[in-house]
C-alpha cells in the first residue's frame, strides 16, 4: 500500500529545472533510499515534500491526502518528519528540551491555559517531558538528558535530531545524509537504529552517500541525476544499472561508490 505517492512533481529556481516530472511511490513499512549526485534534486525533493517549497508542477499525495503546497506545521501534524542535512538543534537547550520541542506539534493545550499555567498544562507539560525521555531512550541519549545539545558529540547530535524528529509521532520519517560526519563505527551503530525504527512501524526514506548503509537497509532506492529519476529497484538492481553508473562517473563504470555497493 502506497503512504507516500508523487506525480509528475517539478521545481525551478529561475532558469534552473531542479526537479522535472518526478515520480515516485514509497510503500508503508518500508525503508527506501534516495540516492545520486551532488546536485541531483534530492534535498529540494524533501523540501517540497516537508512544505519548505511548494511545487511548480505535480502532485504528493500522503495518505490518500494532497500535501503539496500546504505548510510545513499542517504537513507534521499529519505524520511526515525529517531530519536535515546540517544538524538544526537549539545548542543552548538540553537534550531532552530539544525533544520535547518536537513533541510540542502533538499538545492540546491552548493558548489561555498556557498562559495562566493551569494543571492541565502542567499535566500535559509531564507527559510531553516523559515522552521525550522515551525517545531518547530509544536512540540511546537518555543518560545526557540534562546537557546541553551542543554538547553532543557529534555522531550524538544526529542522533538527537532523529529523536526529535520521532516526538512528532511521523508515519514517515525523511533523514537527509543521516551518517554525515560520522565515523565508520557510529554509521553501522545508526543501521541498527533505523531497523529498530522501522520495527516500530515508521516508513523511511533516506538520502544518503554510503552505499554499504543504502544496501544493508534499502528495500527500494530510487536514483536521480540533475533532477530526473533515472532508475528505481532493489539495491542490487540499481547497483547493475548502467544509467546509475553513468549518472556518478560518466562512461566509467569502475565507481567504487556503486560496483563495490554493500561490499565496503
Amino acid at each position: 500500500m502506497n503512504l507516500l505517492r508523487v506525480r509528475k512533481l517539478g521545481k525551478s529556481f529561475g532558469g534552473l529545472k531542479a526537479l522535472q516530472d518526478v515520480e515516485l511511490s514509497i510503500n508503508a513499512g518500508e525503508i527506501a533510499s534516495l540516492i545520486g549526485p551532488n546536485g541531483a534534486g534530492k534535498t529540494t525533493f524533501f523540501n517540497l515534500l516537508t512544505g519548505v517549497y511548494k511545487p511548480d508542477e505535480g502532485e504528493i499525495d500522503f495518505s490518500g491526502e494532497r500535501i503539496d503546497g500546504r505548510p510545513p506545521h499542517w504537513i507534521v501534524k499529519r505524520g511526515l518528519a525529517r531530519t536535515f542535512q546540517n544538524i538544526r538543534l537549539f545548542n543552548h537547550m538540553t537534550v531532552l528540551e530539544n525533544v520535547m520541542i518536537g513533541r510540542h506539534c502533538r499538545t492540546r493545550s491552548e493558548l489561555l491555559p498556557a498562559l495562566f499555567r493551569t494543571p492541565a498544562f502542567f499535566r500535559e507539560e509531564r507527559e510531553i517531558a516523559q515522552s521525550a525521555r522515551e525517545r531518547l531512550n530509544f536512540v540511546g541519549l537518555l543518560k545526557h538528558a540534562n546537557d546541553l545539545a551542543g554538547n553532543l558529540p557529534y555522531g550524538g547530535q544526529r542522533r538527537l535530531e532523529i529523536a526529535r524528529a520521532l516526538a512528532t509521532e511521523p508515519r514517515l520519517l525523511l533523514l537527509d545524509e543521516p551518517t554525515a560526519g560520522m565515523s565508520q563505527s557510529e554509521a553501522s551503530e545508526l543501521v541498527g537504529l533505523l531497523n529498530r525504527i522501522s520495527a516500530e512501524g515508521i516508513t523511511i526514506l533516506l538520502i544518503e552517500h554510503r552505499m554499504s548503509l543504502v544496501m544493508r537497509v534499502s528495500q527500494r532506492v530510487h536514483v536521480l541525476d540533475h533532477g530526473v529519476k533515472i532508475a528505481e529497484g532493489t539495491p542490487q538492481q540499481v547497483q547493475s544499472d548502467p544509467r546509475v553508473c553513468e549518472a556518478y562517473l560518466g562512461a566509467n563504470h569502475d565507481n567504487p561508490e556503486i560496483s563495490n555497493l554493500g561490499h565496503s
